[in-house]
């Protein structure tokens, strides 16, 4: 059985590589990780259709790859209720939850960028169902960027910076990336705007590692 599988539930390979190198560079002695995507899925997930098909192709993944912790990788969570609705499932984890959770422990407020228009209402409501709304600053798209464009195209990452700034003249402390194919940019984001940024994959790794490292069977190494 495999100790946490990442799934992007989009099918761009791309960004399943970026958010795997993002997680093994977090993962510990002891623990292994089995990054994948969902090949029938859009190379962006940016509707509601988009997420409730690729919640339940995550799903199906999940019952045929027994793993002892999931992580959806991608902002909008697709099939995280579904896969905490399984009897005997996995510790389930999702990159906004996280990274939302991650960023309160940061600072007062948040901000959030998003990939376009559409996302925003989504994410909006996940942050009513936690009861942290009053805590957003704001949130900014970029006029539909790609999930990957962001960690290739130096124009997508020159809007990036700019929603970041005018997010921190907003009053948000911390940056959510709200994409998990951002991932590879949180670093450099961060030293540019002087502010606190969180990575969903990062933040969902830190939960699924501190989870698993909790539970009795596993197996420390002090050594490595």
């Amino acid at each position: 059985m495999i100790d946490i599988l990442l799934v992007n539930p989009n099918s761009s390979v791309t960004v399943t590589r970026g958010m795997d190198a993002t997680a093994r560079a977090m993962l510990p002695a002891g623990l292994t990780l089995s990054s994948v995507d969902l090949p029938d899925s859009p190379a962006t997930i940016y509707t509601d259709e988009h997420v409730a098909r690729a919640g339940l192709g995550l799903l199906d993944l999940a019952r045929a790859t027994p793993a002892r912790a999931v992580i959806t990788g991608c902002f909008s969570d697709p099939g995280l209720e579904l896969l905490r609705a399984m009897p005997d499932g996995p510790v389930a984890i999702g990159c906004q939850e996280a990274a939302l959770l991650s960023a309160m422990g940061r600072a007062d407020r948040f901000g959030v960028i998003a990939l376009g228009p559409a996302s925003i209402p989504r994410h909006l409501r996940i942050m009513r169902i936690m009861g942290i709304d009053g805590r957003l600053a704001g949130e900014l798209h970029l006029n539909g960027a790609s999930a990957e464009s962001g960690m290739r195209d130096p124009a997508v990452y020159a809007l990036i910076r700019e929603r970041a700034m005018e997010l921190g003249d907003m009053g948000a402390g911390a940056i959510v990336l709200g994409c998990a194919g951002m991932a590879l940019i949180r670093a450099r984001l961060e030293s540019d705007t002087r502010l606190a940024v969180v990575d969903p994959v990062s933040a969902a790794m830190a939960q699924a590692v501190a989870a698993l490292q909790g539970d009795p069977d596993f197996d420390f190494d002090p050594a490595a």
